[in-house]
This record gives C-alpha cells, structure tokens and sequence, in this order.
C-alpha cells in the first residue's frame, strides 16, 4: 500500500516566504568596507530576494541559467542566494581568493550568462574580464556605497523597478539551484550543482538539536565566505529559523570577530581552524578584552588541534567539530558526544571532540579498504573493521552528497558502482560509529613501507605551547621513500628549537614516526579558503637534501 501524502515540492520558495512572514522583524547585519554597519530585516530580505527573481527574468533568464555573484558576505549576498533560485537560475558563487585566470576558467565551465559583483570588486572583474570571462549582463552592487559606472546595470536600481506581485516560476525540487567549485587541493576545480531538496533537508539537518541546534534564539556569525561549500548552509538555516545573522565581509582578522562576538551577542559562530588559532592567539594577548557569555563554535575544514580546543574551552568557546566537503553539500557528520561517554574522564571526552563525530541523519558512511592491503594494486575493497584503528578511504551517501561533478564525465570513477562518492580522505571508524580521518590520501606519509598520518604529527606539535600553527609534508628520501618534514610557524615572542620540538613528538610516536627536519617560517601557504597548501610546500621543498 503506498502513502496518501500531497505532493509537496522541497523548494527556496518556501524558505523565503516563511522567513519573510514569520520572522519579518528578524535582522541581517552586515558591516560594510568603510567600517560602518547596516541593518536589514528579514522582511527586507524577502522582498528583495523576489525582486531580484523578477528582475533577473525581465532581463532573460531562463531555467537553469547560471548567475555567477562576485561578492563579499553580508546582507545583499544572502539575497541573492534565495532570489536566484527563486527565479529559475542556478547562483555560482565566485571564490574572490582565486588568480582571475583561474576564475575565468569557472565562469566558462559554469556557462554563465549574469554576473553580479559588488562596486568595492569591480577591479578584480576587469581582471576576470582580461582573463578572457564574459557575461551577457553585469549588475553592480553598491556595496562601498559608490556610485555604479554606467557600463554597468545597478542593483538597487533593477529591483526599485519591480513591484512586489512576483510569482514564482514552476520549480521542481529536483531542479538545481546553486553550483560550487570544489578548492581544487586534488587537481583543477570541479563543480557540483546542489538541488533545491537538497538544500532545504540540508538546511534542516543544521538545526537538529544532535547537530548544531540551530535556533531562532541564536546569532549566528559565519566566519565563512558565502563563496565557500556552500556558505556551510547557514543561509537556509537562518532562512528555516529566523536566527539573526551578522556578516562581516572581508575583515575575519581576530580582533574584528571578537569584537563583533561581544557587540552582538553572537551565540553560534563558525570558521576554519586558522581562524580559531587567530582568535586564541589573540584571547592569550589581551586576557581581559573581550567578556562574552559561553559561544558555540562550529570547525571545519581540517582538524582542530586537541591544544585549541581545550584553550578555547577555558575562555569560553565550545569548538564543535565536523566534517565536510563541497561535493557533501558540506555537512557529513556532527560532534555528538553520547551520553554515557559523560562517565569518560576528562582527557578521553576530548578526544572523542576531537574526531570528526557520527554521520548525520539520512547520511551513510563507511570505510573501505582494499581486499589484500599487502598488494598496492588490488582493485578489490572490503569495508573495514570498525575498531577505530584500521583505516581506509572514507565513503558516503545521501541525499545532499553530490552523484557526479557538473560536466566531467572524466571524474566518474569518483562513485563507486553502487553509488558511494569515494571522498579521497583516509580514515577510522570506531565500534560507536565515530570517523576519525587519518589525512588526504595524498597527505599520508609513506616511509619504508609505514603509513604516517601527517594530521597526527600537526595536531600534537600545535599543542606545543611555542606552537602557532604546523604543517607535514612527506619528502622524497633515498633509503625510505619519503620522511616527514615539518613547517613550524611559532607564536609571537616564542622559542624552540627542532630538539625541543622531536622530543615532545616523541612522546607520543615512535621513532620512525618523527619528523627528520624542522624547518621555521613566518608563515604557511594557504589555500584561497584558509587550509594549509600542502602542494606549495611541497614545491618549496621538492629539492631538500637530506643529512
């Protein structure tokens, strides 16, 4: 017998109007490049929103049209990110990080026809434009709060010009709705075109109490570029709940999150762990600075070091980690500690924290490794024990995990014939259900045969208290193939030397697990969205030699 259940579409729409009627008086935050603040409503919100919608189809466009945005986070974006979809089109936010070469490169394999972009960017669209990108209409933003050129349609002006009687086109939840590129850390970017469904069970799954519990009582800070795996979904779940939001732009230096933290009762916030590190560093600076009551704070990206969760911890900041990719919409797993784990001692429940958690609801995971591991080409995998020490490459399903890259047949073997996304990530799975990802697989140090998990050794040394940040590369070795080195940033006004440094280490590895080489930077080359670029530093250190 089959359910009698209506046919009830899981579009934005819905998103958007019940934000914009049921949380009308509700605010949006956005501080803007010459430092002053604006604030909107969530009524604002949605009658933009839709008349942006109306006005992108007045100038043309069609179902599946993709509008690429060039923008900071605040407000606008937001809008943006609803009134797009909300018309038809798919949004494709533009990683402003990126060499414009690289961004020309999207645009042309994204296919878009619109560009939005705000006024304080439009330097860096002539760079995009010089690059070889081109779009059929251009639409400048007043972010700065300049005046917009005349080769340019202006925002404001486009929707001032629209009345509020907009009627949604026919959407169909399966229909795509935003398209994000992968940060490109395993070779040229790939695009993944998220569905409507997907973003409305994605977003509700952000506001279940075993997740981050996100609520209408919260205020949420995304220390996350909108332009970045999907803004984390904070958009929809602020769109689901109401919640407040601040948005900060450009400024994520510590001092400027901070001090947003206390000026706006900031209760969720979240970031990449780089930006944490800022933030601790800075709380250790000026102790007495900045009061705020107990905060959430959401991880990800990579691994939080155990030291920055409990430094954190005793200023106030609960860190809640998880784990995600573009391709996973990105939400994958959640920092639920169960219950009975209360009993655990202090230094185990931190390490429980410390892992990347239990799969969320409607989302599988497991580890599979291959049939005959002493065999590097056995083609053949088993899932592996789930004991929390065998390790292997981490596979999931759902139904917001990405079931092919957008144009890229060549990519294919990424999804396993059953329909698992082969995440490239090697990890652990506990006998509670808890994943543990041991590096990238192509982060893992091979030496004379052995695995050495390069994630381990950067977490243990930015537990030393000299330690800012530190990150494992394997290099090239006669004898064992490759032997780790370690690229050590040390805090303001500290010392230590690479004795010093191995002798912690080796409190915890073994000996053949030690880095052989130190070496002491000003700082570590980043991605565009904040992770360590493993690739530049393997660059840098392609040609060492070894003693």
């Amino acid at each position: 017998m089959r359910g009698t259940m209506m046919d009830f579409p899981l579009t934005l729409p819905h998103l958007l109007d019940r934000a914009g009627f049921l949380f009308a008086r509700a605010e949006m935050i956005s501080r803007c490049p010459r430092g002053t603040v604006t604030r909107t409503t969530y009524a604002d919100f949605h009658r933009r929103a839709r008349r942006l919608a109306s006005a992108l189809i007045r100038l043309g466009l069609r179902p599946g049209d993709r509008v690429s945005t060039m923008m900071w986070t605040h407000a606008t974006h937001m809008h943006c990110f609803f009134g797009i979809p909300c018309g038809g089109g798919i949004i494709n936010p533009l990683n402003l990080r990126l060499h414009p070469q690289e961004l020309a490169a999207i645009v042309k394999h994204a296919g878009s026809r619109f560009l939005i972009v705000d006024d304080a960017l439009l330097p860096v669209y002539e760079s995009l434009r010089a690059a070889g990108a081109s779009f059929e209409k251009v639409i400048a933003n007043r972010y700065a709060g300049g005046d917009v050129p005349p080769e340019y349609l202006d925002f404001d002006e486009l929707i001032a010009n629209e009345g509020d009687d907009f009627v949604y086109p026919k959407l169909d939840e399966n229909d795509g709705a935003s398209m994000f590129f992968t940060s490109g850390t395993t070779g040229a970017s790939k695009a993944v075109v998220y569905s409507h469904r997907s973003l409305v069970l994605h977003g509700l799954t952000l506001t279940m109490a075993d997740c981050f519990a996100l609520s209408h009582n919260d205020v949420i800070l995304p220390v996350v570029p909108l332009f970045h795996a999907n803004g984390w979904g904070f958009s929809h779940a602020a769109a689901i709940t109401g919640a407040k939001f601040v948005f900060l732009g450009p400024n994520l230096d510590p001092e400027t999150i901070l001090d947003a933290i206390v000026e706006h009762g900031v209760t969720f916030a979240a970031g990449v762990p780089t930006i944490w590190l800022n933030v601790l560093c800075a709380l250790e600076k000026y102790p007495e600075r900045w009061k705020f009551p107990p905060l959430r704070a959401l991880c990800g990206g990579t691994a939080p070091p155990l030291g920055l969760i409990r430094g954190l911890d005793k200023r106030g900041i609960h860190i809640m980690h998880a784990w995600g990719m573009t391709e996973t919409s990105p939400l994958a797993t959640a920092p639920l500690v169960k219950s009975h784990m209360q009993e655990y001692g202090e230094d185990a429940l931190y390490e429980v924290r410390a892992k990347q958690g239990l799969g969320v609801p409607l989302v599988e995971l497991r580890v599979m490794r291959p049939e005959n591991p002493a065999d590097e080409d056995c083609a053949n995998t088993v899932e592996a024990p789930r004991d929390g020490k065998t390790s292997g490459e981490l596979e999931i399903r759902g139904p917001w995990i990405a079931g092919s890259y957008y144009n890229a047949p060549d990519q294919a073997h990424r999804w396993t014939a059953d329909g698992w996304f082969r995440t490239g990530d090697v990890a652990t799975m506990d006998e509670e259900g808890y994943i543990k990802i041991v590096d990238r697989a192509k982060d893992l140090v091979k030496s004379g045969g052995e695995w050495i998990s390069s994630v381990d050794l950067e977490n243990t040394l930015m537990g030393h208290p000299a330690v800012k940040e530190a990150a494992v590369i394997g290099v090239p070795h006669p004898k064992w193939q490759e032997r780790p080195l370690a690229a050590v940033v040390l805090k303001d006004g500290a010392a230590a030397t690479s004795e010093e440094l191995r002798s912690y280490l080796a409190k915890t590895f073994a000996k053949w697990q030690l880095p052989d080489a130190f070496v002491f930077m000003s700082e570590i080359p980043r991605t565009s969205v904040g992770k360590f670029k493993k690739t530049a530093l393997r660059e840098q250190f392609a040609n060492w030699r070894w003693d």
